[in-house]
């Protein structure tokens, strides 16, 4: 039985406004396939790319896995995901009509098969990060001041 995995890009949900997520399939060696089900991986900064008619995950930092031989092993290297056509000419249409961009959110099993849910965002500018941020910290305060006086 394999563990449930699950490695999310911590900062895609502050940094960016999630309109549309997609489920994908990732070509992966096998070494890779063991380094992320111990949950040894990174996607902060990590983007999708579409060239041509395929697209890549560039930039997803999986780290080596401990029992793999590890001469020609880099562990940022470019991934080709696994998308129907018709899928990628929509995603491609999305960001040609402007400001959007493909962030990957998370890694996750289901079942044997190894996932990675894709995200069209549009980046936040600073001072809406800024704002995010307040209201989640109003949001906790009033939380914290109310905890134990509602019945």
């Amino acid at each position: 039985m394999h563990s449930n995995m699950d490695i999310s890009n911590k900062s895609a949900t502050s940094s960016y406004d999630i309109q549309e997520k997609l489920e994908v399939g990732v070509v992966l060696s096998g070494p890779e396939v063991k380094s992320l089900r111990g949950g040894h991986a990174k996607l902060d900064g990590a983007f999708v790319k579409i060239i041509g008619s395929e697209a890549y995950l560039v930039g997803a930092h999986i780290y080596p896995y401990s029992f793999a031989r590890l001469e020609q092993y880099d562990p940022r290297r470019t991934r080709k995901l696994l998308l129907h056509k018709k899928e990628i000419l929509r995603l491609k249409q999305k960001i040609d009509a402007g400001g959007l961009t493909i962030i990957p959110l998370r890694w996750y099993t289901t079942g044997h098969t190894i996932k990675l849910e894709i995200g069209v965002a549009k980046g936040r500018k600073q001072y809406e990060k800024r704002e995010l941020l307040k209201k989640r910290d109003l949001k906790r305060e009033l939380e914290r001041q109310f905890r134990g006086k509602v019945h």
